[in-house]
Formats: C-alpha cells, sequence, structure tokens
C-alpha cells in the first residue's frame, strides 16, 4: 500500500470535486482527487450535458417537420437516434478532456479508484493499486445515485433508468415514464419530439411539485399536443410482458389501470451516494436518506472534512455543486466564506423550457408574506413572437412591504438566459426602478426583463399591468 500525505483530499471528480481541485490547485494546494468512474461525474456524462445534446436533437427535429409556416419545405425528414446518441457521446468526450487538460495544467493528482474513510484522517483507496491517503482537509464530492422504486418487474428488458436510456439507440413507438418530476418530464418531452408516443405517470397529484402550480399546469396542455398522456396520482404496482410490449399496471383513484409501451423508463429521482464511503468509521454524521450534514460553510460536524454537491441533500444542481466546492475551498484557505441558497437559478429543459429564481406563490403563501404579483406574457415581445412563443410568460414576486424581488419564474423559450437576470436581481437587492433605468437591447426577448420590471412599477408600455 502507497502512502500519500496531502493539503486536500477531493473524493469525486463531479462538478463539485473538479471544480473544487482546480480552484485550490491554483491558490498553491497539493491536491489528490479520487474517483471510481470517471472525470466530470453524472452530470457531464449520464446527466445534464448528455440529456441536453438530446434535447437540441429533439427540437431540432421538430422544428423541421414543422418548418413549412417559416416557408422553409423539407421532405423525408428522417431521425436517426444512433447519430444522435454518438452526436451526444463526443459533446461529453469533448468536456471532459477539456476538464482533464486543466486539472493536469494546474498540477491535481488524479487517482482513477474507490475512496473509503479508514478514521477521521485517512481514508484508503483501491484501483490500480491501493493507497492510504492522509490529508489536511477532505472534500466528499461524491454526487448522488439514481433511485429505484421496488417495483415487481422494474429489471425487466426494455425497461431502464435515467443513465441507461442515454445510450439506448433504438426509437421506440411508444413509451411509459413511471415519474414526472424533472428528470422525468424532460424525458418525456426528448422522446415526444422524436414521435413518440409518451405516458407519465406521477405518484403526486400533479407533475413538478417543485415549480409554480399554474406553469405545471401549463406544461400540461403543451404536453398533450405533443400526445404525451399524463396519470397523476397514480401508483404503478407492476411490471410485466405483454407480448411484445411491456405492461404498466398502476392504481389510481383506488382503480387499477394498464398501460402497454415498447419501453418504460424509471425516473423517480436521486438520492445522496454514500455507498461503500467507510463514513460508519468516522465520527461524521449523516443522514442514509438525507445525506451529509454540512453548515453553510459546507464543513460537517468534524473540522477538516467538508462535504459539497448532491451528497449533502441541499440542492441537487450542479451549478450548486460548483459553488459549494468554491466556498469550501475558501474555508480550507482561511477565508470566511458561506452559502446562500436564496437566488439559486434552476431550468427545467421541457419545450417550452421552465426556469425559476428565488421562492414561489406557494412558499409565500405558507410563509404568511404579503407579495406584489406581475404575470408579463411574452406576446409583448416582438423577438418571443418570431420564436413562436407567444403563449410564454413571466411571473415575478415583489415583498409588498418592503418592494425586494422575491423570486421570478419563467415559462418560454430561452428561460435559461433569461432567468439569470432575475438571479442578479435578488443577488444584489437591485430595486425595479434600477432594473427599468437599464436599457435592453431591441428586438431581444431580454426586454421581457425589462417590461417586467416596469410592471411592478404599474408603468408597463406593451402590456396591461
Amino acid at each position: 500500500m502507497k502512502e500519500i500525505k496531502t493539503d486536500i483530499l477531493i473524493i469525486g471528480a463531479g462538478p463539485g470535486g473538479y471544480v473544487a481541485a482546480i480552484y485550490a490547485a491554483k491558490q498553491g494546494k497539493n491536491v489528490y482527487l479520487v474517483d471510481k468512474r470517471w472525470i466530470g461525474g453524472a452530470c457531464l456524462n449520464e446527466g445534464c450535458i448528455p440529456t441536453k445534446a438530446l434535447v437540441k436533437s429533439a427540437e431540432l427535429y421538430q422544428e423541421m417537420i414543422n418548418s413549412e409556416k417559416n416557408g422553409i419545405s423539407a421532405d423525408n425528414v428522417r431521425l436517426n437516434l444512433e447519430t444522435i446518441i454518438n452526436h451526444k457521446n463526443e459533446v461529453k468526450d469533448k468536456l471532459v478532456l477539456g476538464i482533464e487538460f486543466l486539472l493536469k495544467k494546474y498540477g491535481v493528482n488524479i487517482i482513477m479508484g474507490e475512496a473509503a474513510f479508514k478514521n477521521d484522517t485517512e481514508v484508503i483507496v483501491k484501483g490500480d493499486e491501493e493507497y492510504l491517503i492522509s490529508a489536511t482537509d477532505i472534500i466528499i464530492a461524491t454526487g448522488a445515485k439514481t433511485k429505484h422504486l421496488p417495483i415487481e418487474g422494474i429489471d425487466l428488458e426494455n425497461v431502464f433508468d435515467s443513465e441507461k436510456i442515454l445510450n439506448n439507440t433504438k426509437l421506440p413507438k411508444s413509451m411509459t415514464i413511471i415519474g414526472g418530476g424533472i428528470i422525468g418530464m424532460e424525458f418525456a418531452f426528448i422522446y415526444a419530439n422524436m414521435g413518440v408516443k409518451v405516458n407519465v405517470v406521477e405518484f403526486l397529484p400533479r407533475i413538478l411539485p417543485t415549480v409554480e402550480k399554474d406553469i405545471a399546469l401549463r406544461l400540461v396542455r403543451f404536453a398533450k399536443q405533443l400526445n404525451i398522456d399524463i396519470y397523476t396520482g397514480s401508483s404503478v404496482k407492476r411490471v410485466e410482458k405483454a407480448k411484445e410490449l411491456l405492461k404498466v399496471t398502476f392504481l389510481r383513484k383506488d382503480i387499477e389501470e394498464t398501460l402497454e409501451s415498447e419501453f418504460v423508463l424509471e425516473a423517480v429521482g436521486r438520492a445522496p451516494n454514500m455507498n461503500n464511503l467507510g463514513l460508519d468509521n468516522t465520527k461524521i454524521k449523516y443522514d442514509s436518506r438525507l445525506g451529509i450534514q454540512v453548515d453553510q460553510r459546507m464543513k460537517t460536524n468534524i473540522e477538516h472534512i467538508y462535504a459539497i454537491g448532491d451528497v449533502n441533500g441541499k440542492m441537487q444542481l450542479a451549478h450548486v455543486a460548483s459553488h459549494q466546492a468554491l466556498v469550501a475551498v475558501d474555508n480550507i484557505l482561511g477565508k470566511d466564506s458561506s452559502m446562500h441558497y436564496n437566488a439559486i437559478p434552476s431550468v427545467i429543459f421541457t419545450s417550452p423550457q421552465i426556469a425559476s429564481v428565488g421562492m414561489n406563490e406557494e412558499m409565500l403563501k405558507e410563509q404568511n408574506i404579503e407579495y406584489d404579483l406581475v404575470k408579463t406574457p411574452y406576446s409583448a415581445n416582438g423577438k418571443a413572437l418570431i420564436l413562436e412563443s407567444e403563449t410564454g410568460f413571466i411571473k415575478i414576486l415583489r415583498n409588498k412591504e418592503t418592494n425586494e424581488l422575491l423570486g421570478a419564474s419563467i415559462f418560454g423559450k430561452e428561460a435559461e438566459n433569461l432567468i439569470s437576470s432575475y438571479t442578479l436581481w435578488i443577488s444584489n437587492k437591485l430595486t425595479s426602478g434600477d432594473i427599468a433605468h437599464t436599457i435592453f437591447a431591441h428586438p431581444t426577448i431580454q426586454e421581457l426583463v425589462h417590461e417586467s420590471a416596469l410592471g411592478l412599477e404599474k408603468k408597463a408600455i406593451h402590456f396591461v399591468d
């Protein structure tokens, strides 16, 4: 067994781990980065990046088969899923190579192997060789693992989870998705845009329970237009073979119903990944369901051990993991840094997109906070009409007493980019007056941000506020 002493040991090379490694190495620290599978983690290899590559291809296919209204006729438009998957892999591989280059450039020591705590200060890594690593500070960044439900038949052929489906090259005629959360609905729109008949079975009373209710309901209308059928309040009981198809049996309003399809996708979320980490050999406090306990500085209850990203159960978002990485390293460097979660944007890549930051109406009502609300329609924006997204809208919420912007939700094209303006607005405690006096380029969809600020001041120009 090789013995190594280092300044910082980071376990996990995802968007939390590799960011922490590069940042710490650039500050002059000797850093060892360990991962048992890959550089880039699930986000880069089996999550964020691969799925968005599929979103692009699926939406482009829809644009091409519906391009005649824009004066473009395209005959024999065909979709080749194998080519799409190959392109997805090319994008992923290029990004992984870029991260590996940066890690090497800044002198990060990389070990591919499985890490397990021996005690509070030592970690054993088993790869091609076996290492005993002692570090002044340790950062746990092992991410999350795919959840699985104890459903009979869930291991049958052509039943996929959200990782395995990313390497599937056969386009089915029909698919049933178990789970109507973010992962499930993104895949529903990916495959529906590719022409697949999609069913979604969701246990809760509505899909996307973390987004504004009116936006979730609006998305259901768009789902129906794409031949996506949604069954909420439904509990899946079993999956079984039905000749060449798979039959999903579920209970809805105490009535047993069935759906038949070629493929089944289980998309019921992810859980903190602490498998084989040896936490019981330490004094680290953790919950098997909620993850490793940390404070605002990303410290565990052990002074020199930190946990960042999905493994701490705070928010399962890659950009949160990356920022937590910076916070953890800053504290290791002796800088007083802490996480704040009031202005963290999230994007759901359905068609149309959904993006949000801050609080929503349901949260404000639960906390008895009085608020002002303004809905800015996309139809008030010329570029939105060009993009055929006039049915979209932006919903912003302001504290009635302090005029502080509390939250924003967007439903429509380019929501992924628009949400950044509201994130800056909330983070920097800007007023609607600050935004109203900012000039936005015309014609752009970003002008909707300006229009929404005017709406809060009852000065909207292009819609009735």
